[in-house]
């Protein structure tokens, strides 16, 4: 099982990068899916999330507030830290029973945003893939997208590996600073690498 972590700062096109490469055929494992269906309407996850940080982080229709717990964490580095502590473990489970599901590929995508952040996936992937673009276009991405003030999404930047950090311990590195045209050039050449890459290893 041969699986490439996809990774990069928010707003760099991570997830775009996840799309390309499954609409190529490649079966991609994405954790904030994953951890979006984990904290859905009736997941267990969300009692326990309810116990820790409160009822009101919870929606009406049972589901974790992903705005109010956003605006939560990004103020209190102890709160971020029980967040993870709670969704982190499921989410490695479910990310590994995914992966398996899918052992007869050629490869695979673990799209990851924080993998420099943790050494939780590193005996998982073979090689890393960073997705990575200018801060500026980084924050013009995240405010157009999600409506977020300039702000938060700084905050959000400053809590996640620096630009520099990931480039040095990237394998292959995808600069995405230009069209989706571009960037999906660029993400056809590195699936004909990987695939090379893969018949070699075998």
């Amino acid at each position: 099982m041969y699986v490439v972590g996809l990774t990069g700062g928010i707003g760099a096109g991570k997830s775009e990068a996840a799309r390309i490469f499954s609409g190529l055929g490649v079966p991609v494992v994405d954790v904030d899916v994953i951890s979006r269906r984990l904290t859905s309407a009736g997941q267990p996850l969300v009692a326990k999330i309810a116990e820790a940080f409160g009822p009101e982080y919870v929606t009406a229709d049972g589901a974790m507030d992903r705005a109010k717990i956003r605006d939560r964490i990004f103020s209190s580095d102890h709160d971020r830290r029980l967040l993870e502590s709670i969704l982190h473990p499921a989410i490695h489970s479910e990310a590994l029973r995914e992966l398996e599901s899918h052992h007869q590929a050629p490869y695979q995508v673990l799209a990851i945003p924080l993998f420099f952040e943790s050494n939780r996936y590193e005996g998982v992937v073979n090689r890393t893939l960073l997705i990575d673009c200018d801060e500026d276009k980084q924050i013009s991405r995240v405010v157009n997208r999600n409506g977020f003030t300039e702000k938060m999404v700084r905050s959000i930047i400053a809590a996640q590996a620096s630009r520099s950090f990931r480039r040095a311990l990237a394998n292959d590195i995808i600069d995405n600073n230009g069209t989706l045209e571009e960037l999906e050039q660029k993400i056809r050449i590195m699936h004909e690498k990987f695939i090379k890459t893969c018949i070699v290893s075998e």
